[in-house]
């Protein structure tokens, strides 16, 4: 099954009618849109100059058969394929860069060989990611630019190719939408934005019943995270480690006091991105802490 990038949001909301139907334990493909909405063809186009009631689209959403509310939809992301270029901008007052901006520029990056050439002397290798997904919130409509609960422009560069991303059902169907792709970025996001690209994401969604792990939540081949949104980077990361002791305790199996100090001695506190309505910040503990006391993740 594939949404077609033609049908896409602006705000996740309960009241979004669904663009397709999947069953539980379904692969889907997601067609995306760069979070500029293609609007960026040429590097002599501006940030100011586009149509900002097109930023950030999302693809869907889709409804998930057998998803209600207190369910949690488990997310594999199975494969995400980039077009040939992406696009960079900056500006005065966008991110953190634009305190010290006083004009605009923008850049198209080439994708060869799998590198993101960005200029005649450096190039990168692509770290694919999802820079928005999420599902739709119990009630009121979340813009799709910003972070919360339901997941949303969590700007996570570890929501990539082989990772599961659990989120929250609040709606019946769940209503997962997608999209705001980048070939790489780093954390923090300054600029406002990575090397923003088109592309298509296939996932495996599937409900789970009973889940105990809050959402969202990440696992990698190599990690286990918490990721948390709030108006401040300390609240954000005193969430996500608050919210990751929890889950060390009353999942994982360890001693309180022990999974405190744990945190300490390999949890690594990461920003995911500081420059949305809301900044978002992750926990990061090694796959090999849970292997250690026997847990595997649902």
């Amino acid at each position: 099954m594939e949404i077609s990038r033609k049908t896409v949001i602006y705000a996740m909301s309960p009241d979004n009618p669904p663009a397709a139907r999947a069953e539980s334990g379904a692969t889907v493909c997601f067609e995306t849109i760069d979070c500029f909405g293609g609007q960026i063809t040429s590097p002599e186009q501006r940030l100011g100059g586009l149509d900002w009631d097109n930023i950030n689209p999302a693809t869907g959403p889709l409804y998930v058969e057998g998803a209600q509310p207190g369910d949690v939809l488990k997310v594999e992301i199975l494969d995400i394929a980039l077009a040939d270029h992406g696009v960079m901008t900056d500006a005065p007052n966008e991110g953190v860069i634009g305190a010290v901006l006083t004009e605009e520029s923008t850049k198209l990056i080439p994708i060869r060989a799998g590198r993101a050439v960005f200029n005649d002397k450096l190039s990168f290798p692509i770290r694919p990611m999802i820079g928005v997904i999420g599902t739709a919130p119990a009630a009121g409509a979340v813009p799709t630019g910003t972070p919360g609960p339901h997941g949303g422009n969590m700007d996570c560069k570890r929501i990539g190719p082989g990772a599961t991303l659990y989120l929250p059902v609040a709606v019946e169907g769940a209503l997962l939408a997608m999209g705001d792709l980048h070939a790489v970025m780093g954390d923090g996001e300054v600029v406002v934005c990575g090397v923003e690209i088109a592309g298509r994401v296939t996932v495996r969604v599937t409900v789970l019943h009973d889940c105990p792990l809050p959402t969202p939540f990440l696992t990698t081949e190599t990690a286990f995270m918490t990721i948390s949104s709030a108006s401040t980077l300390e609240a954000a990361a005193s969430d996500a480690t608050l919210r990751m002791r929890d889950v060390l305790i009353h999942q994982v199996g360890m001693e309180a006091h022990e999974a405190g100090m744990l945190l300490s001695v390999a949890g690594d506190v990461r920003i995911c991105q500081m420059v949305d309505p809301q900044v978002t910040c992750r926990m990061e503990v090694p796959l090999a802490v849970g292997e250690a006391y026997g847990y595997a993740f649902p």
